[in-house]
């Protein structure tokens, strides 16, 4: 079965076939993207003889609900069950106005970051573009969020590195940003890299892209390296000089992530190393308290001091402390580990 989310109009165009009105490739592409058509009777737009014929080859291609867990905090997690029975999770997150989701580009994640629960799982496949984009399909029908984009930002930062499954990710990009499509606009979509930086530059020369964030979480190499073994392969300077380079839009700037771990990289040295490498950079920055789990070897620091790193950042750039989401049921960021694998959420 040929699953339908994921496809673009002219791939749907030759789907259908040269026997049908050009136009109904474009209805069958609004019905599943805007409409959000979960199975083929929902799809009435199309002559019954049409949706008869096409059920019989293809499947909508959504994926499959294993298990939701509520936080106390609203947020809600899922682990989605995808057509070959592997599994993936994305979260949802209700804000004030807005309403974020947190998906994924790849079944576990091959970087191997030390403060990360879902480096644990290691690397099972990338993610086709219909699967990321499903994921946001199926869990704004789930939250019954309004039919175009709305006030929904997408953050490719679950399970994955995006940017070593480029190809799909910016697919899914372009059928998540299309205003025919889902509607979301490319302002609210964030794709969260470890820093390949011989894909950035691919990256920046898509015409639909999402924005750009880097998790960088270190000042030095060494440091960086430890927590990051992947990073043997981009130093800081490389990185740094790709994002310089980084075709920013009028509109954009860089997002840095920095996750803070106790004793390790949440020093006033630190602060003041992170100050220098960004200067000249458009960009700010998102501290993130490491979220604990099993199996990672860190502590957060204490409030006070992200507190006293972040007063010396914003000497020169713009940074931010995030606030995190879940934490009752391991949702919150760099927690998710797939839940049939997880100790019992703590409180």
């Amino acid at each position: 079965m040929v699953p339908l989310v994921g496809l673009e109009i002219e791939e749907i165009r030759k789907v259908i076939g040269d026997s049908e009105p050009a136009f109904r490739a474009r209805q069958l592409y609004r019905a599943l993207y805007r409409e959000r058509a979960t199975h083929w009777d929902a799809v009435t737009v199309l002559p019954r003889e049409l949706r008869h014929r096409l059920a019989g080859a293809c499947a909508i291609g959504l994926p499959a609900v294993s298990r939701r867990l509520d936080s106390a905090d609203g947020t809600r997690r899922y682990l989605l069950q995808l057509a070959d029975g592997k599994t993936v999770e994305a979260v949802s997150m209700p804000e004030p106005g807005r309403h974020t989701l947190c998906i994924s580009t790849q079944v576990g994640c091959p970087v191997g970051c030390k403060f990360c629960m879902t480096a644990l799982l290691g690397m099972a496949r990338n993610l086709t573009a219909g699967e990321i984009v499903g994921q946001v399909l199926f869990t704004v029908g789930d939250q019954r969020l309004p039919a175009a984009g709305g006030r929904i930002n997408i953050v490719m930062m679950g399970q994955g590195e995006p940017l070593l499954n480029l190809p799909n990710v910016l697919k899914a990009t372009r059928l998540l940003a299309d205003p025919e499509g889902v509607g979301i606009s490319p302002r609210r979509i964030t794709l969260s890299t470890v820093g390949i930086t011989d894909k950035l530059a691919e990256l920046g020369a898509a015409e639909v892209r999402p924005k750009l964030a880097v998790s960088l979480s270190a000042t030095t190499d060494e440091v960086r390296q430890r927590l990051t073994p992947l990073a043997r392969r981009y130093p800081l300077a490389d990185l740094l000089a790709a994002c310089r380079a980084y075709p920013l839009r009028p509109w954009e700037r860089l997002t840095f992530e920095y996750v803070l771990l106790k004793g390790v990289n949440d020093s006033d040295a630190d602060a003041r190393r992170l100050l220098r490498l960004l200067a000249h950079l458009k960009c700010k920055v998102n501290l993130i308290a490491l979220n604990p789990g099993p199996g990672i070897p860190f502590e957060p620091p204490e409030p006070a001091r992200v507190l006293a790193f972040q007063a010396i950042v914003r000497r020169g750039v713009p940074c931010f402390i995030r606030k995190p989401r879940g934490l009752d049921v391991f949702a919150a960021c760099g927690q998710l580990q797939r839940m049939n694998l997880t100790a019992t959420p703590q409180p």
